[in-house]
């Protein structure tokens, strides 16, 4: 279970993340990220729409994707607001498949992020 300092609870935090943040798409879900103050604990939030399926359908897909940010915060991702919307295949995912998506979009962010930062280290030496 995610901790409260990893989740997202205020609709305006999410409106910014989803219109403002990076998007990652996935065969299962859809990322949207934003960087926070470094040094700050990663915090997830979900959307999962009625067209998943039902609420029993909906809330498994949801323990789901918390379960695989989870497995992301052990391997030390931080500073960033992540919000996992699920589409509607997630309904039909298995739990790799879900899992394989949030770590692809948290990968993809990390590598944009570490060269961003090369670049803006190598351009003062």
């Amino acid at each position: 279970m995610l901790a409260k300092a990893n989740r997202i609870t205020s609709a305006d935090d999410y409106r910014v993340i989803v219109r403002r943040g990076a998007k990652v798409a996935g065969a299962h879900t859809v990322s949207y990220m934003r960087s926070r103050e470094s040094g700050t604990d990663a915090r997830f939030g979900f959307i999962v729409s009625k067209k998943v399926g039902g609420a029993v359908r909906r809330n498994l897909v949801r323990r789901r994707l918390k379960a695989a940010c989870y497995e992301v915060l052990g391997d030390g991702f931080a500073g960033t607001d992540v919000v996992v919307r699920a589409l509607p295949s997630a309904a039909d995912a298995d739990w790799a498949a879900l899992r394989a998506d949030v770590v692809r979009a948290v990968a993809k962010r990390q590598a944009r992020t570490s060269s961003v930062q090369q670049k803006e280290g190598g351009s003062h030496a």
